[in-house]
């Protein structure tokens, strides 16, 4: 809880806040913060592998998807990483 706390006002400085504010507000910024982090790197290791495609285009954010070509690869990689009940390994 320290950690995100001390996390959050960092990263906002001038953020200013009740016991109750920081507890209802600022710590689930924190963790929607942390989740996005957590989405980003497993998208990322997930587009690297080729089974999830990630478009681009002018004035849109990034979307992704599943490559239909490579389904069977995605579901035995699922099973994988069900198997192994743990996050995959960072490769950078």
């Amino acid at each position: 809880m320290t950690r995100q706390v001390l996390s959050y006002f960092v990263r906002n400085p001038q953020a200013v806040d009740s016991l109750e504010g920081v507890a209802r507000w600022r710590l689930l910024d924190e963790a929607i913060h942390v989740q996005v982090a957590a989405a980003r790197e497993a998208l990322d290791w997930l587009v690297e592998r080729g089974v999830i495609r990630r478009t681009e285009g002018p004035g849109m954010p990034p979307v992704f998807s599943l490559d239909p070509d490579r389904r069977d690869e995605a579901e035995q990689l699922l099973v994988q990483l069900t198997s192994r009940r743990r996050t995959p390994p960072k490769e950078r």
